[in-house]
């Protein structure tokens, strides 16, 4: 996962983190950013990646964005000719998040704010799609969303699951136990 280590060096945690936690932004530990939300572990974050597989030239779909900072990660493995669609519910977070990757010069991701379907269907379908809150089962909009050949990595309860869209339409799941994550708000029931 040499992309995945890369990115790491070049997109510091520090750069999305809110003001008042400056020396804790390397720590090992999720951190809040407002709104009853967090940024994830470094370890957590690099395991999903890994499970990801993003690759340069890839379109990706990152669901519950927050902070811009798996944006980044994404868009700088995906490179110039990839894109990232960032998608996040607090419309103060879509803002926290896109003025933290513009800040950084990056060019190649776009900010939504969540609509009343997971997902950002306009611009499906996509070669991976990452979710960063926990779902209490896999959104079937999320499934349609991802192109044959692609990969979903979504937090079901306390499991990050793995599920791989085959050519032919059917999903291979593996399933990782034993993570914590904020709930995936379902904007539709709200």
């Amino acid at each position: 996962m040499d992309y995945i280590s890369k990115a790491f060096a070049k997109v510091k945690r520090a750069g999305f983190v809110l003001p008042d936690h400056p020396g804790v932004a390397d720590l090992d530990i999720a951190l809040p950013i407002g709104f009853g939300q967090t940024i994830s572990q470094p370890t957590t974050v690099r395991y999903m990646l890994e499970w990801l597989e993003p690759e340069p030239g890839n379109k990706i779909l990152d669901v519950g964005s927050g902070s811009g900072w798996t944006t980044a990660l994404l868009a700088n493995i995906v490179g110039s000719k990839g894109m990232v669609y960032a998608v996040e519910l607090i419309p103060e977070l879509v803002d926290f998040g896109r003025d933290n990757c513009q800040r950084l010069g990056i060019k190649n991701a776009r900010f939504y704010e969540a609509g009343s379907e997971y997902g950002l269907p306009r611009h499906a379908p996509y070669d991976r799609i990452l979710v960063s809150a926990a779902a209490e089962e896999v959104p079937q909009s999320l499934v349609n969303q991802l192109k044959a050949g692609g990969k979903l990595v979504i937090p079901v309860r306390n499991d990050i699951l793995v599920i791989e869209k085959t050519a032919d339409g059917q999903l291979q799941t593996d399933t990782h136990p034993g993570f914590i994550f904020v709930p995936l708000i379902d904007k539709s029931r709200n």
